[in-house]
């Protein structure tokens, strides 16, 4: 399919004090080499000190330049729903503060691969990702099933249950349920799809159904709402034309030591001829994941422990592996 050369849309990430900072400076490098047509604006959030942040979450001045130097837009917002004690909250409330214009969610452990401005985005029909394991919910032995737990939340919101449903999965089955990983997401409008998600998430927080009793919500809370607030605007399961997103236009790495274990080649290479620019090189070089794993090399070493084309299924047992040889770091 020929892209839309008119239609253009935001970028969305959150950047902190720590480890997002430096994922920030990958995001924006990576989407600066791997997609030079990009028309639209990268921003990077930045939570901003107050009454939900007992430290101040914001980036260093010198990351601030490095992510302006690369073209991304920093954007304060105030966190007034969640900030420390769910900091995942941070991309549902970082939306009200953007432009109201078609945007992209990332999470900011991303990485861009490919034309991510050629991926024909349909921003009226959200989606997400549905690169995702069977998290949540999980069921008692004499609790309800996810079939009820589901319906619970659908019927909260006046939501169509029925329709949500994938038929091709058998019944009380995990993936029959719309469920997504909230690394990425979209949709035409930010405020509306924001005030949505805030309005809904912090009700599930409050006030869960009773079928949710025995559920943990943190940190899926996110996750939890996202499917309803998508099927509430008319989206749902992304379809074969954004096959780029989780493929060869972005990588949602989640940490170093996974992308090194599970990733692409070119992901690899990406990674690491962003990390290697001497113009970023000294602010990356003080995140502890990155010395040990790219520039030290230990990242090829960690590689070599899995076979690409027979990964477990499971990422846990991908992560004990990296922990056991002492490769996993963040």
């Amino acid at each position: 399919m020929t892209p839309d050369p008119a239609q253009a849309f935001n970028i969305l990430a959150v950047g902190q004090s720590g480890r997002l900072e430096h994922e920030a400076i990958l995001l924006a490098a990576s989407l600066r080499q791997s997609d030079p047509g990009f028309a639209g604006t990268l921003f990077i959030a930045e939570p901003q000190p107050g009454d939900k942040w007992p430290a101040d979450p914001r980036m260093t001045q010198r990351s601030r330049d490095v992510l302006q130097s690369l073209g991304a837009t920093i954007l304060p917002f105030e966190s007034r729903a969640f900030g420390a004690s769910y900091p995942h909250g941070n991309k549902i409330e970082a939306l009200a503060a953007l432009p109201d214009a078609p945007f992209l969610f990332l999470d900011t452990d991303t990485l861009i691969t490919g034309p991510l401005s050629q991926v024909p985005f349909d921003f009226a029909r959200p989606s997400a990702s549905m690169r995702r394991e069977n998290t949540w919910p999980k069921v008692e032995l004499y609790g309800p099933t996810l079939t009820q737990t589901w319906k619970a939340l659908y019927d909260r919101f006046d939501l169509d249950f029925d329709s949500s449903l994938d038929l091709g999965q058998p019944d009380d089955y995990w993936q029959r349920f719309l469920y997504f990983n909230a690394g990425w997401f979209f949709h035409e409008s930010p405020h509306r799809f924001g005030n949505r998600f805030l309005s809904w998430a912090r009700q599930v927080r409050d006030n869960p159904p009773e079928e949710l009793v025995c559920q943990e919500l943190f940190p899926w809370l996110d996750q939890i709402t996202l499917p309803l607030v998508i099927h509430s605007f008319g989206g749902g399961r992304p379809g074969t034309e954004l096959a780029a997103l989780d493929g060869s236009a972005s990588c949602h790495y989640r940490a170093l030591p996974l992308l090194y274990a599970r990733e692409s080649d070119h992901a690899v290479e990406v990674l690491e001829t962003v990390a290697r620019d001497k113009t970023l090189r000294p602010t990356l070089r003080n995140w502890e994941a990155m010395k040990l794993l790219v520039y030290q090399n230990k990242g090829r070493k960690a590689r070599a422990l899995f076979d690409r084309d027979a990964l477990p299924h499971r990422e846990q047992v991908i992560r004990n592996t990296l922990k056991r040889e002492g490769y996993w770091v963040r």
